[in-house]
């Protein structure tokens, strides 16, 4: 049997955002496409990774800290540098990422470091099997080591 890779799980990038787009904007694209975490991106052409932000970072880097949300930036609140798989990463090796890093999504890069796609516990939870699924669930969700990468 040939090993489930991430090319197959992951679901391909509708939305991306700079680093000068403001968390009111990245907050409705988040609304729009249904998710909580947006891949922030060098430019729209190149679509270099170069940090996430997470509906979480917006609110604990940002409002929380009393940052207006229309004049703030991705670039303030953004995780970086980024976790990131490849399109050719196992669907094994993508859960041990995600639980190392205690991460919920990961985004998926090619060659170039270009953003192509992101892996979703869902998208985990479709494929693997329920003991691996609650595996991950259970080991991201771990207190000892929660929000390591909210500052």
């Amino acid at each position: 049997m040939v090993p489930v890779t991430v090319n197959q799980l992951m679901t391909p990038n509708r939305a991306c955002c700079t680093p000068a787009t403001t968390l009111r904007d990245v907050a409705r694209m988040m609304l729009e496409h249904n998710c909580g975490e947006i891949p922030v991106i060098e430019t729209a052409g190149e679509r270099r990774l170069i940090g996430v932000i997470t509906d979480r970072d917006i609110v604990c880097r940002g409002v929380a800290r009393g940052h207006d949300p229309n004049e703030a930036t991705a670039a303030s609140c953004m995780s970086q540098p980024p976790v990131t798989v490849t399109t050719d990463t196992s669907l094994t090796e993508c859960c041990q990422i995600m639980e190392a890093h205690q991460i919920r999504r990961v985004p998926v890069v090619d060659q170039r470091g270009a953003c192509c796609g992101i892996v979703a516990q869902a998208d985990i939870a479709a494929r693997a099997s329920a003991e691996d699924t609650a595996d991950l669930v259970r080991k991201v969700s771990e207190e000892e080591h929660s929000s390591p990468r909210i500052h």
